[in-house]
Formats: structure tokens, sequence, C-alpha cells
């Protein structure tokens, strides 16, 4: 098994094929078809640290710093990653229908209103920063709360009611 090459230069390419998969091309004449980018640290730092992986789902390189890409590959990165990544921001909690749960959420976020099955407290959980907070409801679509201190006071007497 090959190490995964770090792409921190230019020796390599990386290109759309006839059916919109990706593929990238090492300075050995390495081809590899359908690669995906995949972020190490999605939250935290989601510039640093990107692996591509192949169909198996074995890296086959790995970039340290997105910003060192140059283009046209970290576009096709950044539009490969946004098609694949979903998780809506919650910037207010609109209403619960109990403080016991399981309950149902009227959330604002950035993609717009919507509303969501919280089934336990336990799937409220602080990452990593200060006043982050990942929630992930009934069917598996987590949500992002950047800063819970920067809520509007509804939203967060609503939220201490669950922490």
């Amino acid at each position: 098994m090959n190490e995964p090459s770090l792409l921190n230069d230019s020796a390599w390419s990386l290109q759309r094929d006839a059916f919109g998969k990706l593929v990238l091309t090492t300075d050995q004449n390495e081809r590899f078809e359908g690669v995906v980018p995949i972020r190490a640290f999605p939250i935290q730092s989601p510039e640093v640290g990107i692996s591509l992986v192949n169909t198996d789902g074995q890296e086959v390189a790995w970039i340290e710093q997105l910003a060192d890409v140059t283009e046209p590959a970290q576009g096709l990165i950044r539009h490969e990653l946004a098609t694949r990544e979903f998780m809506p921001v919650i910037g207010a909690i609109l209403s619960v229908t109990s403080f016991s749960t399981p309950c149902t959420w009227a959330v604002e976020t950035d993609r717009g209103p919507t509303q969501f099955v919280l089934r336990g407290d336990e799937d409220i959980r602080r990452i990593g920063t200060e006043g982050t907070l990942l929630i992930s409801e009934s069917h598996g679509i987590q949500y992002l709360v950047r800063d819970q201190y920067a809520l509007d006071a509804r939203s967060k007497k609503i939220l201490d009611r669950f922490l």
C-alpha cells in the first residue's frame, strides 16, 4: 500500500471527468478517479487538513492548507465539499413543544426556518471552542450553534433548559 502523498506543490492536477467526478493525477502519473475531499476538522478548522480519498475510502493525498492550493483545483475542492456537507447554522430558537424530550424545536437557520425533533438532552453536544454546540435531530441531521452566547435572550433561555 502506498503512503498518501502530501499535496503541497504544483506537481499534481485535479479536474472533473465526463461524469463530473474528480480525477487526481500526481507527478508520478498516478491517476485516481472519483476522489472525494473530506475535512479533518470540519467545524474547528475547515481550511486545515483535507484528505482526498478514493472510491474505496482510502486516503490517496493530503492537503495541509486549502488556501495553499492553486486554482482551479481549490475551486473544485471547495465546490465538492459544499455539495457533500449539510450542516445548517441555527441563528434563533423560536419555540419548543416541551422542555422534556422528545420535543419539537422550531428554529431559524442560515437556510431558512425549520422544525426538528430532539430525541434527548444528550443530542446537544458542546464542541471544542467556547459556546459552540452541535445538535443532532431524530433523522440524523446535525445543526450547528456557532456561539450560544450570541443568541437572542429567548433562544438562550430555551437552550439553558436543555443544557
